[in-house]
C-alpha cells in the first residue's frame, strides 16, 4: 500500500494521460503525503465538480502532507481535513480568499503553510473577521506581489507563540513600506515577538528578521524598502541587546546607523559586516549621553577597516569610557580574506579594550 507519492516534472497531471506511471489512476485511501508538481500551470486551475478527477485526488482522508506546485486544485482537496503541512508553489490564477481561509479552518491542525499564490483582492477585502485559530503552526511563508495579499492573510489567522513567518515580496517597481504587508495596525505580530530581543539585516536580498518570545519575523524584498530606520519604528525597541547588519550599499550609513542606535537604548552587541568602516560608528559611540550604554560588544566582518581606523575606533572608545561611562569589553574582527589588520594598530585598540579579537573566518563566531 502507497502511503507517499512524489510525482515531478510532468507536463499536465490533470487527466491520467498514458505517460502517467499505471498508479497513478488508481486510489490510495493509505496515501499521507502527496507530493505533486506539474511543469506549467493548467489553463482550468480550479475544475468543477462535474470534471472527473484522477482517481489519485479521491479518498485522501488521510492525508497529512499535501506539495502542489501549479497542479489542478480539484474539489475533493479542499474537501481534506488531516492535513499538518501544507505548500502551494508557483501558482499565477487568483485564488478566492474567503474559500481558502475557510480550507485553512479545515485544518487546525496545520504545523506548515508555504504559500507563493495570490488572492482576488476584492475577495481579500471582504474576508471573515473570525479569525483561525492554528494553534500548531510553527511555520508560515508567503511569496506575494501585492502586500494586501500577505496583509489579508496576517489578519485572518490567530498566531500562536514560537512560529516563524516569512513574507517575502515579489513587488517590482516603487518601493513598497513593510507596514502595508502587515495588519493594520500591526498588533499581532508585535505581541507575538514582544519582547524584540535581536534583529539582523542584509541587503542580498534585502531582508530584515525581528527575534523575540521564541517567535521570528522576516520579511525579504526584491526591492529595498525606502527606509530602514522608520521600518523598524513600526515595533517596540527598548530591549533589543543584539544588531546585526550589512548597511551596504545605503548612501546615509553614517545618519543610518546614528540613528538606529539612539532607538536602541538596551543594545549589547553590534556586528556589521560587508561595508566600509561606517564613521558614523564614531560620532555615535562618542554623542552626549550615550548612546546605547548597555553596549558591550562590536564587530566586524568583512569591514574595510585600516590602521588609521582603528586608531580612531580606539579614541572612541577611549573617550565613551572617560567621560560617559559607558565601556565596551569586546572588539571583533573577522576578515575571509586572510588580511588581518596591522599589529601594531590592533596593540593600541587593546589599550582601550579589554578584549579584542581578530579572527580569519568565513563567518562571526558567537557574540553572546
Amino acid at each position: 500500500m502507497i502511503g507517499c507519492l512524489r510525482l515531478a516534472g510532468y507536463p499536465s497531471i490533470g487527466t491520467v494521460a498514458d505517460d502517467l506511471p499505471s498508479f497513478f489512476g488508481s486510489p490510495m485511501p493509505n496515501l499521507t503525503s502527496l507530493e505533486l508538481q506539474q511543469a506549467a500551470e493548467p489553463a482550468e486551475l480550479f475544475p468543477s465538480s462535474e470534471t472527473p478527477a484522477p482517481p489519485v485526488f479521491q479518498n485522501v482522508e488521510k492525508l497529512g502532507s499535501l506539495l502542489l506546485t501549479r497542479t489542478p486544485l480539484y474539489p475533493a482537496l479542499f474537501a481534506i481535513k488531516s492535513l499538518r503541512e501544507l505548500k502551494l508553489l508557483g501558482y499565477t490564477s487568483l485564488f478566492n480568499f474567503g474559500t481558502f481561509v475557510g480550507f485553512l479552518r479545515s485544518n487546525l491542525e496545520l504545523e506548515s503553510v508555504t504559500l507563493d499564490i495570490q488572492f482576488v483582492t476584492d475577495s481579500v477585502e471582504a474576508a471573515p473577521t473570525k479569525k483561525v485559530p492554528l494553534s500548531h503552526l510553527r511555520h508560515l511563508s508567503i511569496t506575494c506581489s501585492k502586500p494586501i495579499d500577505s496583509k489579508g492573510l496576517l489578519s485572518s489567522i490567530s498566531l500562536p507563540q514560537a512560529i516563524h513567518i516569512e513574507v517575502i515580496s515579489t513587488h517590482s517597481g516603487e518601493p513598497l513600506q513593510l507596514g502595508s504587508f502587515l495588519p493594520s495596525p500591526p498588533t499581532p505580530i508585535r505581541k507575538l515577538l514582544a519582547p524584540i530581543t535581536t534583529i539582523k539585516t542584509q541587503i542580498t536580498p534585502w531582508e530584515i528578521q525581528l527575534f523575540g518570545n521564541d517567535s521570528v519575523f522576516t520579511f525579504r524584498s526584491r526591492e529595498r524598502l525606502l527606509k530602514l530606520h522608520p521600518e523598524m519604528l513600526l515595533f517596540p525597541l527598548t530591549a533589543v541587546r543584539e544588531l546585526y547588519t550589512n548597511l551596504r550599499p545605503y548612501a546615509y550609513t553614517e545618519i543610518l546607523l546614528s540613528a538606529m542606535m539612539k532607538v536602541l537604548p538596551a543594545l549589547e552587541i553590534l556586528a556589521i559586516s560587508k561595508t566600509a568602516f561606517p564613521a558614523g560608528l564614531l560620532s555615535a559611540l562618542t554623542v552626549e549621553p550615550a548612546s546605547c550604554p548597555s553596549l558591550r560588544t562590536i564587530a566586524f566582518f568583512d569591514c574595510d577597516i585600516d590602521s588609521d581606523t582603528i586608531k580612531n575606533l580606539g579614541e572612541a572608545i577611549a573617550k565613551r569610557r572617560d567621560s560617559m561611562g559607558a565601556r565596551l569589553y569586546r572588539v571583533v574582527i573577522v576578515n575571509s580574506t586572510g588580511t588581518p589588520p596591522d599589529l601594531t594598530s590592533i596593540q593600541q585598540l587593546r589599550m582601550s579594550v579589554p578584549c579584542v579579537e581578530v579572527r580569519v573566518d568565513d563567518k562571526l563566531p558567537d557574540l553572546s
